[in-house]
């Protein structure tokens, strides 16, 4: 095998994570003629690819720590119904992460983050074209209507404000703003209770689990390889090469490696200068029968409750729970989001609820992702999107593909240094 240096291509390459962004990175790999070797712990999309809302909203796409969710954190201490939860046990790591994020959560921080994401985020809907072209079977659909409802117009004054942000800081971004009965015209899964709404133009949205499993259909006929229940346990960086080390001991040597495992980032990439803490912010979601879906996603900023239209269901997703990613399924937090959602919407049987599930976003302090290459020129990471995998996961994949095949960097990517 070739040794690998900085600025030659790899010829194989092995991805840690089989989500969106490990997938993605995969993909675009093989588009520069590497091969890849995807390995896994459970399986395909098993992660925070599987049971989340599905948007492709770069429009949205903001660094979570803000003034506003600040104020919702600082609540949750005291109270589990809480749309973000932080258990009173937390741990020193999670403490940590806290008060990490407490400080990144001011106006002049959230401005600078997002003045990162903006490049990024006009990147993002393209990259799915081009995996559309590629082979992707599973389309992304057109968000025809897109409503984020609030019982009141007070309610909305929050949301404009950070349009308004989002705008000044480069991004495009196109909406109306609707009173309670154009907004229940425009979408009637709407209850009476909603009294304003906000409709955002240019959106889309996908059922994730289908579209990752596409993702690793189309990386397999492309002659790549997905090993699921591969739980990788240490990687070395060795003279002849990148040596993965599975939990059975058995080991494998590629010319680079990407470390996309989600919230494990930090366990594997610590040791190759990655210092920032990745921690799980847990979502839940479930699917219930609806007697008209919506014509796209609808959202409840104030009780930050996303709803998707998938099949003849409804996908209802919410909370930011900072707890361990294998601590179990908590029904408190489904009745949460199941009182908050019943006074909004209409028609929705939110007592007949099917595919219960909570999965682990992995967020930074700054809100703003880790990609790129770690302190060894071979150890690269693609992580920490926090609520925005899905809809950045393939752009993600397209630029640090890049970085990887060729050696050089893409602009885009260096306010996400890991090692930063």
């Amino acid at each position: 095998m070739a040794s690998f240096v900085s600025g030659a291509r790899p010829d194989r390459v092995a991805v840690v994570g089989a989500g969106m962004v490990g997938l993605s990175t995969a993909w675009f790999l093989q588009d520069h003629g590497v091969e890849v070797t995807v390995y896994d712990r459970g399986g395909v999309a098993a992660g925070a690819s599987l049971g989340n809302a599905g948007w492709l909203t770069p429009g949205l796409a903001t660094p979570l720590p803000e003034p506003a969710v600040l104020r919702y954190g600082l609540r949750a201490v005291f109270s589990p119904a809480s749309p973000v939860y932080v258990p009173p046990s937390a741990n020193p790591s999670l403490v940590r992460f806290l008060t990490g994020f407490a400080r990144h959560s001011t106006t002049a921080r959230w401005r600078k983050a997002m003045g990162a994401l903006v490049p990024v985020n006009r990147l993002a809907l393209p990259a799915f074209d081009l995996l559309a072209r590629g082979g992707v079977a599973t389309p992304t659909v057109e968000a025809k209507s897109f409503l984020a409802a609030y019982r009141t117009a007070r309610e909305r004054t929050t949301l404009l404000e950070e349009l308004a942000h989002i705008r000044a800081a480069g991004q495009e971004i196109d909406f109306d703003v609707l009173d309670g009965e154009e907004a229940r015209e425009a979408e009637p899964a709407l209850s009476r209770n909603i009294g304003a709404a906000i409709r955002l133009h240019g959106q889309r949205y996908i059922d994730p689990g289908a579209f990752v499993h596409a993702l690793a259909d189309s990386v397999r006929a492309r002659g790549g390889e997905i090993r699921t229940g591969a739980k990788v346990a240490a990687v070395h960086d060795r003279a002849a090469g990148v040596e993965i080390v599975l939990s059975g001991g058995a080991s494998e040597r590629f010319d680079a490696v990407v470390l996309a495992g989600g919230v494990r980032l930090g366990e594997l990439g610590r040791k190759f200068g990655i210092r920032r803490i990745v921690q799980a912010g847990r979502g839940y979601s479930f699917s219930v029968p609806v007697e008209k879906p919506p014509a796209g996603p609808v959202y409840f900023p104030a009780q930050r409750v996303a709803c998707t239209p998938l099949g003849d269901r409804l996908r209802v997703a919410g909370m930011m729970e900072f707890r361990h990613p294998d601590a179990p399924l908590d029904g408190r937090r489904i009745k949460a989001i199941v009182d908050a959602a019943r006074p909004l919407l209409h028609g929705a049987d939110l007592d007949a609820r099917r595919d219960e599930w909570v999965g682990s976003r992995p967020c930074t302090v700054d809100g703003l992702p880790l990609i790129g290459a770690t302190r060894s020129p071979r150890v690269f990471a693609a992580g920490g999107h926090g609520m925005w995998g899905i809809t950045l996961g393939p752009v993600t994949g397209r630029l640090l593909a890049e970085r990887v095949a060729t050696g050089r960097e893409p602009a885009e990517l260096a306010p996400f240094d890991p090692l930063r």
